[in-house]
């Protein structure tokens, strides 16, 4: 029976725990177990959520392993070239049917019973005692209903390549679900020129687990411009970005001590609860590439890029802005500018701690030399092994630490920053901030957050208002 069905999660109230009128919220949902246990019931097995991309299994018998909430699910292709997400997880007893990260087979079988599935998801039907189900005849007299006893399949959609899916058969079409915020999607998986789709992820994917709250996590990426200069100056200092020393991917000139993009608005969308760290028309602020100090041809080839890649928008009718960091309710944050082109998710496991997970992405057709220097500059600049990583995570474990206590416990965190300073986006139902400091997107995504957790239904969530002074465009 599920832990809300039987009454005691149900009973949890949430109300004056997330206050987004004043911008005050209760650290209890960032370290409270209970909270997290409906989390998992009702955020995470109703949400679309990142599993990977397409190119991480090109070719039939494929599979990757990847997870929704704390869920194992397994991201395969069939024969006719389909893309299925099965929880994994046999029907029998419940033995994970695979334990490897990635490969290829036809048929995933369950080592305990020796139940056995095809990369549909179908319970084997051939002939034979050892194949499908062991003993059949003999233990179920013949008549096990095997169309009934399949791997679990989630809805999945894949999007240029990208492959979200749900567990809700009642949840809202992806691109409902999405909204404006497609734009930040479009410019993720259309890569440095332009091209819709034209982007494969590198092998492996970083994972790394941390003593933190998934949330904190995903805040980062959300819309907090305000971390940057206090947390990132020693990456700075050093110049492991791609305009080198003493120039930043966050806008912040050392030489003048200036932020270049200080009155660069935000992106929010209101009842969605996406967020980014720009907005449609950012290239007003900054508007090409940084120049590689060490790498002039490479200036040249990634301007170039981008030059296509304007050509491209400007005949679509489309803005050039929209490169994030952006997050995608509730979990997925991306950099899609390409310094670096990268996709986080905060897989939750604990209300007190996260396995995070990085891909990579490069385009189909990127310049071989440019693709290796893009692979390196990734790695030291993001994941455990990057400096910036390393900074936001001793924020991130200190603060969910800090937040344990009995009397830190009683103790709100403030989200007032950019409060009833707002503007009408582009895009409906988003606003813009009226600079770059805002916590805008955290109050609508902590609105959201509580809506759902406390189980409203989607009808629900689509019939309620906009909260007064919060209109989007």
């Amino acid at each position: 029976m599920s832990v809300l069905q039987n009454g005691n999660l149900k009973s949890f109230n949430l109300d004056g725990l997330v206050d987004t009128d004043t911008g005050v919220i209760s650290r209890e949902i960032f370290v409270n177990e209970k909270i997290f246990e409906m989390e998992l019931e009702n955020l995470f097995s109703r949400a679309w959520l990142f599993v990977g991309h397409e190119s991480q299994i090109p070719n039939p018998g494929d599979y990757f392993m990847s997870r929704m909430g704390t869920d194992t699910v397994l991201m395969t292709r069939d024969n006719d070239g389909e893309v299925h997400v099965l929880l994994n997880s046999c029907r029998h007893r419940g033995m994970r049917v695979c334990r490897y990260d990635s490969g290829n087979t036809m048929t995933f079988t369950c080592p305990f019973h020796g139940w056995a599935y095809s990369v549909d998801g179908r319970l084997v039907s051939r002939a034979g005692e050892l194949f499908g189900v062991p003993k059949l005849k003999a233990a179920y007299n013949g008549k096990l209903e095997r169309e009934k006893w399949g791997l679990v399949e989630a809805t999945s959609k894949n999007y240029k390549g990208m492959i979200f899916a749900t567990w809700d058969s009642e949840a809202p079409p992806f691109e409902e679900y999405v909204g404006g915020f497609k734009h930040w999607i479009d410019n993720l998986t259309d890569g440095m020129t332009g091209r819709p789709g034209n982007t494969v992820a590198f092998d492996g994917v970083l994972k790394w687990r941390v003593p933190a709250n998934w949330k904190l996590v995903v805040e980062n990426f959300l819309g907090d411009g305000y971390h940057a200069t206090p947390t990132h100056p020693s990456v700075e200092a050093v110049g492991i970005g791609p305009a080198g020393k003493g120039k930043t991917r966050h806008f912040f000139d050392a030489e003048t001590e200036a932020f270049a993009t200080k009155n660069l608005p935000m992106t929010s969308f209101v009842q969605l609860g996406h967020g980014a760290t720009d907005t449609t028309h950012s290239d007003q602020f900054w508007g090409r590439p940084p120049a590689f100090a060490d790498h002039p041809e490479f200036t040249e080839y990634f301007n170039n890029l981008w030059d296509e890649k304007r050509k491209l928008r400007l005949e679509a009718g489309l803005p050039m802005g929209g490169f994030g960091p952006a997050t995608m309710f509730p979990s997925m944050s991306f950099h899609a500018l390409g310094f670096p082109t990268t996709i986080l998710v905060a897989h939750p496991v604990s209300a007190t701690v996260t396995e995070i997970w990085r891909w990579f992405v490069v385009d189909k057709d990127m310049r071989p030399d440019a693709r290796e220097w893009l692979r390196h500059y990734y790695l030291r600049y993001s994941g455990p092994a990057g400096m910036t990583e390393q900074d936001d995570m001793e924020n991130w474990n200190y603060a969910t630490r800090a937040s344990e206590g009995a009397m830190a416990r009683r103790l709100p965190y403030n989200y007032q920053i950019g409060l009833g300073q707002t503007q009408p986006s582009p895009l409906p139902g988003a606003v813009e901030s009226e600079g770059f400091f805002t916590e805008e997107h955290m109050r609508n995504y902590y609105r959201r957050w509580q809506n759902l957790v406390e189980g409203k239904s989607w009808s629900e969530l689509a019939a309620t208002p906009a909260p007064a002074g919060h209109t989007g465009g």
